[in-house]
């Protein structure tokens, strides 16, 4: 390594601090999971890659949402459950329940507004993420089409 920092990260620290942020994300699914439940006003914003291997949605919302798409974990849900490397969840879209299954390396933003806790991920090959705490307002995608929320409503001042 040179005097300015620059050397080879043969560690792979990116690699490794994006794994562990998932980390959090997984922790806190399964914690709801496990008590059937959404404690007090949690509720989730879950931003994910819908073209991702592993990723198993409706064709017709891989053809609606082709890069990202983002889902709200809040009221109505079924069967959910979180694994090592996945969560599985049926959701309703136009009032009809599909079956959603979402590895962790396809997710690029969580957030859960009743705190103003927000993760955005690393795509491949972008640069390091900076200021982890404040995540992109994403565009929710439930009944009817896509709409671009802005989160800053919801954030205490």
């Amino acid at each position: 390594m040179d005097r300015s920092g620059t050397g080879k990260d043969y560690i792979g620290y990116q690699a490794l601090y994006q794994a562990a942020l998932k980390g959090v994300v997984r922790a806190a699914l399964q914690k709801c999971a496990a008590l059937d439940a959404l404690p007090g006003d949690h509720h989730f914003y879950i931003t994910f890659r819908t073209r991702m291997p592993g990723v198993q949605i409706a064709d017709y919302l891989k053809d609606k949402f082709p890069d990202e798409m983002t889902i709200v974990i809040q009221h109505q849900y079924w069967d959910f459950e979180v694994y090592d490397d996945r969560f599985e969840i049926i959701l309703k879209f136009a009032g009809v329940p599909q079956h959603l299954r979402i590895p962790f390396a396809a997710v690029t933003r969580f957030f859960d507004p009743s705190v103003n806790f927000g993760l955005p991920f690393d795509s491949e090959g972008a640069a390091p993420i900076a200021g982890v705490s404040e995540a992109p307002a994403p565009a929710p995608a439930v009944e009817g089409e896509a709409t671009v929320v802005s989160l800053d409503a919801f954030r205490r001042k």
